[in-house]
């Protein structure tokens, strides 16, 4: 028997592309509440009225230095916790740990200074 001679791919080769798949915002939320289940906390009947006597207490006005913006869209206050509670229940429900923030304030030099470890 003779040998076989080696035959051409009359295929061209396919260029080598690296996928993408984008992020499943539902999938991130799961992750979330796996990982920190006292995330559950914030859809309590209890953390709601919490949340808007913060914001009547400190008159729908932000607090962080600086800002004083009076917003009467709650939807863009933020009821955060001055120092983080990280899963505390008692630091999570004390009032003398939350405060007003707007949005804005919350979202950036808040966030900013946690990661930096100044709170």
């Amino acid at each position: 028997m003779g040998k076989l001679k080696f035959v051409g791919s009359r295929l061209s080769p396919l260029k080598q592309t690296l996928g993408y798949l984008a992020p499943d915002p539902s999938r991130k939320e799961a992750n979330r509440k796996t990982f920190s289940p006292w995330r559950r906390l914030y859809s309590t009947a209890r953390w709601r009225q919490l949340r808007m006597k913060i914001f009547v207490r400190d008159n729908f006005t932000c607090q962080w230095p600086g800002c004083g913006k009076v917003q009467g869209n709650t939807s863009l206050l933020v009821a955060d916790h001055r120092t983080p509670h990280r899963g505390d229940e008692v630091r999570f429900w004390d009032e003398r740990n939350l405060w007003t923030l707007c949005k804005a304030c919350h979202d950036g030099p808040k966030q900013k200074a946690e990661r930096d470890g100044l709170i």
